[in-house]
């Protein structure tokens, strides 16, 4: 099915996770330059700073939440298909908002694909 990307970025510089319209252009660039392909965004803009930033991709989903005053950002990329776009959306994430720590996780999203002896569970009631 796809990959999962969750990871922490700390130590970022807050100027460019503060407000909307300077994340905005950060992530636009690297969803476009990654191959990701956008069916719609959202963003939000938190007071006094703080952004929140989804975006619906063909491939799944990207999301962005900021932290500026802690220089922290919690990041979500979910694509199906290919992992290029998305471990290239991850390394150009890293290269723009140039944390001084990155924690992550990936998951293998692969349900579809599973053997049907694994430890998978019907939903009681279902």
């Amino acid at each position: 099915m796809g990959i999962h990307i969750i990871a922490d970025f700390l130590g970022v510089d807050p100027r460019k996770i503060a407000r909307v319209e300077d994340l905005r252009v950060i992530l636009d660039r690297v969803v476009y330059k990654s191959g990701l392909h956008v069916v719609s965004s959202i963003f939000h803009q938190f007071e006094p700073h703080g952004v929140s930033a989804a975006y619906i991709l063909s491939e799944s989903h990207l999301s962005v939440h900021t932290w500026p005053e802690y220089g922290y950002v919690a990041l979500d990329i979910f694509t199906c298909g290919s992992d290029e776009p998305a471990l290239r959306a991850f390394d150009m994430l890293i290269e723009e908002l140039k944390p001084t720590h990155v924690e992550r996780k990936m998951l293998r999203r692969e349900f579809y694909g599973k053997n049907k002896n694994s430890d998978t569970q019907k939903p009681s009631g279902v």
